[in-house]
């Protein structure tokens, strides 16, 4: 019995330690990307994991990254704000944006004239943002 223990202790410190995956449903995430195609991407290097359009930033590694920040997208003015006042995208804040973008940065920035370039909302964008930090890990 003793010689089981040190397996599983060791199983159960090792799982711990992983991140915990946002609430939501991956695979469920995966089919409502395809609402997000029309306009991003997700593309790790050479390696195209969803083929989408341009009109919106590639996605790959958005969770924990800052809001504004990745290279050679012509964000909103106010999205490059809300970057600089700290925005990081994780699996919270994500969801949020995404049910309703220009509420979202117009709370966040206190700015009642705040404006996103993203115009599409989905009610409920969990599943999604657990689809897209899963690609993280």
């Amino acid at each position: 019995m003793r010689e089981l223990l040190k397996p599983i202790t060791l199983a159960i410190l090792t799982l711990s330690a992983l991140p915990a995956l946002a609430d939501g449903d991956i695979e469920h995430g995966i089919k409502e990307f395809g609402k997000c195609k029309a306009c991003h991407s997700i593309v790790d290097g050479d390696k195209v994991i969803q083929k989408g359009g341009r009109v919106g930033p590639n996605l790959f590694g958005v969770i924990g990254r800052p809001a504004g920040s990745y290279e050679g997208f012509k964000y909103s003015p106010d999205m490059l704000a809300a970057g600089k006042a700290g925005l990081v995208w994780d699996t919270e804040n994500l969801p949020q944006f995404i049910k309703d973008p220009k509420t979202f940065l117009r709370e966040y920035l206190g700015k009642g004239t705040a404006k996103s370039k993203m115009t599409y909302k989905l009610k409920d964008g969990r599943d999604v943002a657990a689809y897209l930090e899963s690609l993280n890990s």
